[in-house]
């Protein structure tokens, strides 16, 4: 993870403390900080505490939800009479918000979902092979990384 940017790092670390279950103490030693940068971020303007327990609603039902907004503006510019079936700049400024934030959402869920399998597996792995889940945990966190840039 060394080759990672201070910036990279943090989103890293953020992934895996929000949504990954591991610990600061971990999430420090696999993306290469200090337990005190560990705690700096944890603690900061985010609160990824907080971010943490307030992750409630799964991505899917973010990107459901955010569709169907998308669908309704749609649905209201093509229920107007014809010619005058185009957004005004004020919805079509909320729509490509709304397509940016489905588009980042996605654009997560490659990493998410690596973080999501890679937990699992080395768990299950861990109780009869710690050897192997220490060696496929390095090449999951390659995996990670790789999917960051």
């Amino acid at each position: 993870m060394a080759d990672l940017t201070r910036k990279q790092k943090q989103e890293l670390a953020k992934l895996l403390y929000t949504r990954g279950g591991f610990s600061q103490k971990e999430v420090a030693a696999k993306v290469g900080v200090s337990d005190v940068t560990m705690n700096k971020w944890v603690n900061g303007p985010e609160k990824w505490d907080l971010l943490k327990t307030s992750i409630t609603a799964t991505r899917e039902e973010q990107l459901r939800r955010l569709y169907l907004q998308l669908a309704e503006y749609n649905d209201a510019i093509e229920a107007r009479d014809k010619g005058k079936r185009y957004p005004s700049a004020k919805e079509a400024d909320a729509m490509n918000k709304i397509a940016a934030t489905i588009e980042k959402l996605e654009r997560e869920t490659g990493a998410v979902d690596i973080l999501n399998v890679s937990k699992k597996m080395l768990d299950w792995l861990r109780t009869f092979d710690l050897p192997k889940a220490q060696e496929l945990s390095d090449l999951f966190d390659a995996l990670l990384k790789d999917n960051l840039r």
